[in-house]
């Protein structure tokens, strides 16, 4: 597999179908009731039933207790979790115990000083998501349409696999890429044409953007 290309917070079908027509490599559905892009349960698992095997299908939680996270599973049967709110690495690490699915887990990045959060979660997480920090008056903690500033990723090592996220689109994304060396990249509010709501060109036009960028990339690993 090249560069990933994650679109998350998918709420239809027709986004759905988009996303998987244009090639990308991971669906996000979000259960979380503060979230624009929430879904119940019984869409998770129709969305779920539609995307079968022919995309990596994750669901993503916010501080979800286990009962939830059980819920969730059983109606979406996603192939890995992601993990948005403020859980530890020992949550983080239980999480992944407890259901046997890889664990993507996002860190938000607002100043150099937020950087140190990744050797925390890069021996208990399979896959790191570096977003933009939130605000202390934002309602939720991802698909913003902010991006962080990438040059404090300067000289920083991550060890494990890691994706992009914060105020990506069709035309950001090449130099996203270019300039932080990520091995993927997660978009929301940058393909859509209204708040929760997917268009099926700007997601055409996000992948083909990030694919373009990445012809002369080495390969990402897979998620296993």
């Amino acid at each position: 597999m090249g560069t990933i290309v994650k679109i998350c917070g998918l709420t239809s079908e027709e986004a759905l179908d988009a996303a998987i027509a244009h090639g990308a490599d991971m669906a996000g559905f979000i259960v979380h009731e503060k979230s624009p892009r929430h879904i119940s349960l019984g869409l998770a698992a129709r969305l779920g039933r539609r995307a079968g095997a022919r995309i990596c299908k994750v669901l993503l939680t916010v501080d979800a207790g286990d009962a939830l996270l059980s819920a969730a599973i059983a109606a979406l049967d996603p192939a890995a979790l992601q993990l948005h709110g403020a859980e530890t690495a020992g949550r983080v690490g239980a999480i992944r115990a407890r259901f046997g699915l890889p664990v993507i887990k996002a860190i938000g990045i607002g100043s150099a000083d937020d950087l140190a959060l990744i050797a925390q979660f890069e021996t208990v997480a399979d896959l790191l998501l570096l977003d933009a920090k939130p605000g202390p008056q934002a309602r939720t903690l991802g698909g913003t349409g902010k991006s962080f500033d990438w040059g404090i990723l300067a000289g920083t090592r991550v060890a494990k696999p890691w994706l992009l996220a914060g105020g990506l689109d069709a035309a950001n994304v090449g130099s996203a890429l270019a300039r932080t060396g990520a091995r993927g990249v997660d978009v929301s509010s940058g393909v859509e044409g209204a708040l929760g709501i997917k268009d099926g060109a700007k997601i055409a036009a996000f992948i083909a953007a990030a694919r373009l960028a990445a012809e002369n990339s080495s390969p990402a690993p897979a998620l296993t």
